[in-house]
């Protein structure tokens, strides 16, 4: 019998592992690439460093999938994280756990990861083309391969691993949604995910430029004080408004930000409880006991920050230390323990690191990522409605299910 021919369009994370293992199953397999070069946006995730994975239970991998997460268990189970980490350590690439059990190549080179899959697929006979999938070849309710730069290409299956809508220079702009609609999918609303966020605050303008290392965020929905999202970490201050880890982080917790729902509130101390506080506070006066307020604040504080603290504490810059009431200093520590940024929109869907919504999961067999609605189509990787919080957890997202897809689609 002629081995099954597998066509994967997309050859990001998701498609070269999916070009791997459906060469592994015995399939001939042609992998369609649109851009000249395979995992550009691989190239660039972590800034460059490719969070690969993150080294951590089943149990606690769905805790950080805060879309459809059971519809993952098939996949995790088939490429687990430690499946996914002795791939890349067997392929050459030595790998390192960082906090949070982040895991990264020793070389802290994202492009060892995009050469270690590269050249897997090109070890197992793996045929690599560019082009740009411009529809499917469709045939009474299963796919028969696809037209691509206008030419038809025949073939079994067909693998869609395109991403989502996330950095688009990279070739992320969408096209998987469209073939996905054209097989009679349904796509859920897109929106940024992992993204900066949009703040009017005249504080981020104040500090634009300014990074805080080791200070807590808790988003508020303001109208019922709810906590939204807690974190621990670092932040930076853009004149747009605020990214940073946390920030990315908080971004996955909000899927309907309007202008006023949310808040953001920063303790600048976390550290340090309100008594500990005053008395380190005390401390640094007693210091500079002869000084004015504004220049005693320096062993607290960064110095872009003092002008903003003071002014929302409402004491006057040119007060002495020394007369600074209680009273006052109660002010301060509220300002220093909740720093108020109200939060407006995302930055745009092109900044974000993934794309929330997708082809639903709902049309999709979990078992092998199939489609329910046109045989032998199958979807991986970003494309589908599955996002998860920062760590590692994305790209598992995409090993995992472009793997079963590939080794589903060639049996």
């Amino acid at each position: 019998m002629e081995h099954t021919q597998v066509i994967v369009v997309g050859g990001g994370a998701a498609g070269m592992m999916a070009a791997v293992y459906a060469a592994d199953a015995g399939a001939r397999v042609l992998l369609l690439e649109r851009g000249n070069t395979c995992g550009r946006k691989l190239r660039i995730t972590g800034k460059g460093r490719c969070n690969v994975t993150n080294d951590c239970t089943l149990e606690e991998f769905m805790q950080n999938v805060p879309t459809n997460p059971r519809f993952l268990y098939s996949a995790l189970n088939f490429l687990s994280p430690e499946d996914t980490q002795l791939f890349f350590t067997e392929a050459g690439v030595p790998l390192k756990t960082e906090r949070g059990r982040r895991v990264f190549p020793v070389s802290d080179r994202a492009e060892d990861i995009v050469r270690a899959l590269y050249d897997a697929c090109r070890k197992r006979g793996v045929e690599h083309r560019t082009g740009r999938v411009e529809s499917l070849i469709l045939e009474d309710g299963a796919v028969r391969g696809v037209i691509c730069d206008g030419a038809a290409l025949p073939g079994d299956r067909v693998i869609v691993c395109t991403g989502g809508m996330s950095y688009p220079r990279t070739g992320s702009d969408g096209d998987g949604y469209r073939l996905a609609r054209e097989a009679g999918h349904t796509v859920t609303p897109l929106i940024p995910s992992l993204v900066p966020l949009v703040s009017s605050s005249k504080l981020c303008g104040a500090l634009q430029g300014l990074s805080l290392r080791n200070v807590s965020m808790t988003v508020i929905e303001t109208a019922s004080n709810r906590v939204v999202y807690e974190d621990f970490g670092e932040m930076m201050f853009t004149h747009f408004g605020i990214t940073g880890p946390m920030v990315l982080s908080a971004s996955a917790h909000l899927s309907d930000l309007t202008p006023g729902k949310y808040e953001a509130r920063i303790n600048l101390k976390p550290a340090l409880e309100e008594k500990t506080l005053d008395a380190r506070i005390l401390s640094d006066f007693n210091q500079y006991q002869n000084k004015d307020f504004q220049n005693a604040l320096g062993d607290l504080l960064p110095q872009k920050l003092i002008p903003v603290v003071i002014g929302l504490s409402g004491i006057s810059p040119h007060k002495k230390v020394n007369s600074v009431t209680k009273e006052e200093r109660h002010a301060l520590i509220e300002v220093l323990r909740g720093l108020r940024i109200k939060l407006d929109r995302f930055r745009p869907i092109s900044e974000a690191i993934v794309t929330k919504g997708g082809v639903s999961v709902r049309e999709i067999r979990p078992k092998t990522m199939e489609s329910k609605l046109c045989y032998g189509l199958y979807f991986a990787g970003e494309v589908l409605d599955v996002d998860a919080y920062t760590g590692g957890y994305n790209l598992q997202i995409a090993f995992s299910t472009g793997a079963l897809a590939g080794a589903s689609a060639a049996e």
